[in-house]
């Protein structure tokens, strides 16, 4: 397959194929997805058939069907590819939510969301294997939780390592 280009096409029309071609490309696994999850009741072979008809695998085609159940459309974030959601998908909805909020905000790539999600599964067991810690809950501002938000992403952090952080450069500064 080819994608012919027609001769003399300016720049400005090129980027907007582009931008469509990306959005088909955004959209594509969504819509396998939303397609197979129909056809669930009424087509009792239609794995068999779509692996016919799309060549991808039964794996493939079973991961889009379970993001799509996982994420009714009111819940999809157009500004995250469908492998964004898939990151996410077997946590509860709220750590849904807030991982896609913090990756959208973010401009993650689907491996630094994994990344940031594996390593925030990983501190309870490191927790439990270093001395007893302090809870410490702090109430605040929703626009000053942005304004750090913003800031431990501008780090490269997850927000609790931020402001560790922060609050570790303070005391020493005060000492």
């Amino acid at each position: 397959m080819e994608l012919d280009m027609p001769p003399g096409l300016t720049f400005e029309a090129w980027r907007h194929i582009g931008r469509n071609l990306n959005t088909i490309t955004n959209s594509s696994g969504w819509w396998l997805g939303d397609w197979l999850v129909y056809g669930q009741n009424r087509f009792p072979d239609r794995y068999r058939v779509v692996i016919e008809e799309t060549s991808l695998d039964y794996q493939t085609l079973r991961n889009y069907a379970w993001v799509v159940r996982r994420f009714p459309v009111s819940r999809r974030r157009d500004g995250l590819s469908l492998q964004h959601h898939a990151e996410t998908a077997a946590l509860p909805e709220d750590e849904q939510d807030r991982w896609l909020e913090l990756a959208e905000r973010g401009k993650w790539s689907t491996r630094r969301l994994r990344k940031e999600i594996r390593q925030a599964r990983e501190l309870p067991a490191e927790t439990a294997e270093k001395d007893a810690r302090t809870k410490v809950i702090v109430s605040l501002h929703i626009d000053r939780k942005d304004l750090w938000t913003q800031a431990a992403q501008a780090a490269e952090m997850p927000l609790l390592d931020w402001i560790t952080k922060i609050l570790d450069e303070a005391a020493v500064a005060g000492e």
